[in-house]
């Protein structure tokens, strides 16, 4: 019975040291990461882990500022050493259309984006690129898109950018000019592919508005302003060209019937009209007749007429 009851209280006891050791790395794992390199710093000083070999973590904010500034102090006495040679290492020259970005041991310097004009840089420390503030235009390749009412079109366009922010085009993005041309590309399929052929051939201001908005607002975090977009040519396949001509020809052919019988239906009303004139006077239509004679005589002068009084033609008429 003893043995039974010791048995027991070991089990109970080794159940409560496997629930605490289960309670201890919920918590572990429920802690929130670290964001950056200093918090994590703070968060192995506070005591969470240590290396090996009983070494513990400084921080490394101050690590990395004595160091900076060792080799910042270091660069400077080599400038200085090298004089005036160093001049064609250390000065640097951007044009009033480009901005330089400078990165001190991979930090940005806390002034941004350099120019135009004469700056200066340290040597071996120093790293910097050049970016292009001038309007960039290029145009997107012709895509293949299949309108909304399933008709396939070749569409390109131009597009015109430039870069508002020169720090963030080159922190934010590897190439801000290609990742634009990309988007652009896509851009136009997307939009185009929720329109039909009509809207597409007749309402380009509005499809051009609405792509430069959607490139504007994609790019924006790139540092990119797109100023506009233009669609240039939309290419219908030949079999749909011959039959949209097919089309308006037939349409073509349909007004002009149509007007040819309103023409001949309002000739008719005239004639009936000027028959009943004539017939109410018959010296009208002797004078209508000598009227058609001077103008075949001064016509057709080869032309020989017998005019035969109607008064005649009535006599026989009758018998």
């Amino acid at each position: 019975m003893s043995h039974r009851n010791e048995e027991r209280d070991d089990y109970r006891n080794s159940s409560r040291h496997n629930r605490q050791d289960i309670q201890s790395k919920t918590t572990q794992r429920t802690q929130p990461l670290p964001s950056s390199i200093s918090n994590m710093d703070r968060h192995f000083s506070a005591g969470g882990h240590s290396r090996s070999d009983g070494y513990d973590l400084k921080d490394s904010r101050e690590e990395s500022g004595y160091i900076f500034c060792f080799l910042i102090i270091l660069s400077y006495i080599l400038v200085v050493i090298t004089f005036p040679l160093s001049l064609c290492f250390c000065l640097k020259v951007v044009q009033e259309y480009e901005r330089a970005v400078i990165f001190r041991l991979g930090r940005i310097l806390a002034n941004g984006a350099r120019g135009p004009g004469l700056f200066f840089i340290l040597p071996c420390i120093d790293t910097y690129g050049k970016v292009d503030l001038r309007t960039v235009t290029f145009d997107v390749p012709p895509q293949e898109i299949l309108t909304r009412d399933s008709v396939t079109v070749a569409v390109d366009a131009v597009v015109y950018f430039r870069i508002f922010n020169a720090v963030i085009s080159i922190t934010n993005v590897e190439d801000a000019a290609k990742s634009t041309k990309l988007l652009a590309a896509t851009t136009l399929r997307n939009v185009l592919g929720t329109k039909t052929l009509h809207e597409i051939l007749a309402e380009r201001d509005k499809i051009d508005t609405l792509i430069q908005t959607s490139l504007d607002e994609a790019t924006d975090p790139w540092g990119v302003k797109v100023e506009r977009v233009e669609v240039k040519d939309v290419r219908l396949p030949v079999a749909l060209q011959k039959a949209m001509a097919a089309e308006a020809e037939a349409s073509r052919d349909a007004r002009a019937k149509i007007i040819a019988a309103e023409g001949e239906m309002k000739a008719s009303r005239g004639l009936k009209d000027a028959a009943d004139i004539l017939n109410e006077s018959p010296i009208a239509l002797q004078l209508r007749l000598l009227q058609t004679l001077t103008q075949i005589a001064a016509e057709r002068n080869s032309t020989i007429v017998f005019p035969i009084p109607v008064e005649i033609l009535q006599a026989l008429s009758r018998k």
